[in-house]
């Protein structure tokens, strides 16, 4: 139940900052855990966005975090002077919580669940490719993920959303400006290249900034690679709700027999 999970709030380091994060540990009467929880949110908001997945899986005995991004300033007021650098040491932050929530929760089982929403996602991808987690049974959880085809139009393209940029822009720090974020993050979806993942999509029908095929497309060729890749498609599940995603994670992880 709920009412006896503990949270933990702690600090992870970026690059001279902090930025915020939060544990979520089960009851002391649920069984160990068969795998720890580490996850993170989409370009421009902040950990709150994605409460519930963690909260969910407490509930099932599986202690997870959820962090906020460094430079994302509903999250935090951290700041991230060199976009370069943020490129790299931002999917260590993976490899730093899941480290703190080992001491938390006073477990280090053999599989660890890496995921997010959106740009969340992406991070975790990159992280499981560091060579911290090749030693343990890794899933890789996106929600709200998917590239487009070579050459097409996104709608971050789109005179509609560009006229939300401005907001944006300020939700985050200068070195994050979206003119520099949304060309990276398609240049990592197109490219990226992962092995032996056990890797599951999350991607509402509704979600136009995904884009229609845009997972199944993005799945296909990480299939390709080598990789176990499977996609739920809720009917409703827009890419600006990602807390409505809790329910399919967690009947996706209790599939895999994680709890």
């Amino acid at each position: 139940m709920s009412e006896d999970i503990k949270i933990h709030k702690f600090y992870l380091d970026y690059e001279g900052e902090k930025t915020n994060a939060l544990a979520f540990i089960p009851s002391a009467k649920k069984p160990s855990a068969k795998a720890l929880a580490v996850f993170s949110h989409g370009y421009s908001s902040h950990k709150g966005s994605i409460l519930n997945w963690p909260t969910r899986l407490a509930e099932e005995g599986m202690p997870s975090v959820i962090f906020d991004l460094p430079g994302h300033y509903l999250g935090n007021f951290s700041e991230v002077k060199d976009f370069e650098k943020f490129k790299s040491a931002s999917p260590e932050l993976f490899i730093k919580a899941h480290e703190e929530l080992k001491v938390l929760s006073g477990q280090s089982p053999e599989s660890v669940v890496l995921g997010g929403h959106s740009m969340g996602a992406m991070l975790a991808m990159m992280s499981s490719n560091l060579g911290y987690f090749d030693n343990l049974k890794t899933t890789l959880l996106c929600v709200g993920l998917g590239r487009l085809p070579v050459g097409a139009k996104h709608l971050f393209n789109s005179p509609f959303y560009k006229s939300t940029l401005n907001l944006r822009a300020q939700l985050v720090c200068d070195e994050l400006h979206p003119e520099k974020v949304f060309p990276w993050i398609n240049e990592v979806k197109t490219n990226i290249v992962l092995s032996n993942k056990r890797i599951h999509f999350i991607t509402g029908a509704d979600d136009v900034v995904v884009g229609e095929g845009g997972s199944e497309r993005m799945a296909d060729e990480l299939t390709k690679q080598g990789n176990t890749v499977t996609l739920d498609k809720p009917v409703k599940l827009p890419h600006h709700l990602p807390e409505q995603a809790a329910g399919f994670i967690k009947k996706f992880l209790k599939s895999e027999k994680l709890f």
